[in-house]
């Protein structure tokens, strides 16, 4: 049985806080209350808790590519801590139909209200800018969109068909909300074509409620088991995958059953990431877990049938994603290889 650690303790005062060579500045804000001047300071993390600052000239590009083109990502707006490492590396997350959500769940920094913008051509917008970026992988997001009758599948569906046109070797997942459970819009992504399915579970069932507004657990589970059979209706493989946060309060044996749920309905590819409150205006931080007990949950995961884990403490769902898709072996040997004078194709050395 996977062993669980000690329980870290974020509480101000604790221990394990004195030493300040094992701390580092927050990723995404927080604070542990008022301090003795009345200032509210930033939440410190323990040392295993560090992401790498944005930059290089892959950041860059892609960051004046997207800003050219009108284009939010979700790496930017759900302020990830991954979005340096990925963009250097060529991988970015798309975030279409605006950047307002309909939806106010307690652990996420995407802005909420009444969204008012919609346009009919942001998927050809889309499609220009992953190929002047030369993607190898693309992740395309949205806000959830109960305002529109089909929840916005008609702009996921029409994205990804333009994706296809443009580059069609291209990795291709889409992270979709739940449309409400309706079958016609979760359908349409589907018969579009993507590689990778993506719908995340978020967290256990105890805290379904808190955690995400309006979602269900059934419903997500539903969404995952009907996508794989719809996409095999249409004729294309299509893995599914989803995600979970821990530190929210959940216990070891709850997560053991949200991962035999995500099983039951043939899950291939999961994500386990350490929850980090974005504000003071978020859900509270519970506890952090340490890096041993992330390469547990991957162990046990993997032993469950699971076709590709990522979990770490800064794991998110769009993490290494390039490498997770069906083909990802082949596409990282295009990506290494070089051509002869022939044309041929030179695989590079090992």
């Amino acid at each position: 049985m996977a062993r669980e650690l000690p329980m870290f303790d974020p509480s101000p005062g604790h221990g394990h806080h004195a030493a300040a060579g094992d701390l580092s500045i927050a990723i995404g804000g927080g604070g542990f209350g008022p301090a003795a001047d009345g200032s509210t300071p930033l939440r410190r993390h323990p040392a295993w808790i560090k992401s790498r600052l944005p930059s290089g000239d892959n950041y860059h590009d892609l960051k004046g590519l997207l800003r050219g083109l009108n284009l939010n990502t979700v790496c930017e707006e759900a302020r990830c801590p991954n979005v340096g490492e990925c963009w250097d590396q060529r991988t970015a997350t798309v975030m279409i139909l605006g950047d307002v959500c309909t939806r106010a769940c307690g652990f996420c920094a995407i802005k909420t209200g009444k969204p008012t913008w919609f346009d009919d051509d942001e998927p050809r917008r889309v499609a220009e800018a992953v190929a002047a970026m030369d993607l190898d992988h693309v992740v395309v997001t949205s806000v959830a969109r109960d305002d529109l009758p089909d929840g916005g599948a008609g702009a996921f569906a029409a994205t990804i068909r333009e994706l296809r046109a443009r580059k069609p070797l291209m990795g291709v997942e889409v992270l979709i909300p739940d449309f409400n459970g309706e079958e016609a819009p979760l359908r349409a992504v589907m018969e579009a074509g993507p590689d990778i399915l993506n719908h995340n579970l978020e967290t256990v069932r105890r805290l379904q409620k808190p955690v995400r507004k309006r979602a269900r657990w059934d419903r997500t589970l539903g969404v995952l088991e009907r996508a794989k059979a719809y996409a095999a209706e249409s004729g294309h493989e299509a893995h599914t995958k989803s995600s979970l946060m821990v530190g929210l309060g959940e216990t070891r044996d709850e997560l053991r059953e949200a991962f035999a749920a995500l099983r039951a309905v043939d899950t291939d590819i999961l994500t386990i990431g350490q929850y980090l409150r974005p504000t003071s205006q978020h859900l509270p931080l519970v506890r952090y877990y340490h890096p041993d007990e992330f390469a547990d949950m991957r162990e046990e995961t993997l032993a469950m049938g699971f076709k590709h884990v990522e979990s770490g403490p800064l794991v998110r769902s769009s993490y290494h994603a390039r490498d997770q898709v069906p083909g990802a072996e082949l596409r990282a040997l295009r990506r290494r290889a070089t051509l002869d004078a022939d044309g041929r194709v030179v695989p590079a050395a090992s």
